[in-house]
């Protein structure tokens, strides 16, 4: 199988694939990868593993996505969808499950883990029409704010990704993608959400 399908595999079922998971990390060299130059140093003293802790139960999720990409586009479209974030792996990693009204449905996963070595999270995402981990995104929180940064390809253009995770109420969270097609000098937001707790 597949070492990003058997991190799927794993995730989905919670800590009793715990070897099983290990294992496609040691196929793929550890998941943490490559951390852009970007991403911010996170304070030594501080044990992040507990940073996404805030997310876990469900959410509604009011998105707002720009219609085109990379396209000086101003026209976003707005839609409804539903989160349901669980804890794997006695914290130090998560998996939400995704479902959004948009053109055909988005239906995904999102898994994250930390390395405490490197006091890092890295995010990776997956669709049910792939059905593969993503590249990942890769940050840190300070102060409640999270960033993260990665590397990937859109429409054939190598792009970079930042995205950034706030919480501004006790059960609302607020998380934004940008990409950058200049190494990061400039930034183009193409989607928000807005997520209220529900549970």
């Amino acid at each position: 199988m597949d070492p990003q399908r058997r991190l799927i595999t794993a995730a989905c079922l919670g800590g009793t694939a715990a070897t099983l998971l290990a294992d496609a990390l040691a196929q793929t060299g550890g998941v943490a990868g490559h951390a852009p130059a970007e991403v911010p140093s996170p304070d030594g003293s501080h044990d992040g593993r507990h940073d996404f802790d805030f997310f876990h139960g469900r959410w509604h999720l009011h998105n707002r996505r720009l219609k085109t990409w990379l396209a000086d586009s101003d026209e976003w479209v707005e839609f409804e969808g539903r989160l349901h974030c669980q804890s794997l792996l006695d914290g130090i990693g998560n998996i939400d499950e995704v479902v959004a009204d948009f053109g055909e449905g988005i239906h995904g996963l999102s898994l994250r883990l930390y390395d405490p070595a490197a006091r890092r999270w890295s995010d990776y995402w997956a669709t049910k029409r792939s059905g593969v981990l993503g590249p990942p995104v890769i940050g840190a929180f300070d102060g409640g704010i999270g960033t993260f940064f990665g590397e990937d390809e859109f429409e054939g253009r190598p792009v970079r990704i930042r995205a950034i995770w706030s919480q501004p109420a006790a059960n609302e969270v607020h998380w934004e993608q940008a990409f950058s097609i200049d190494r990061g000098k400039t930034w183009e937001t193409n989607w928000t959400m807005r997520m209220t707790r529900q549970n």
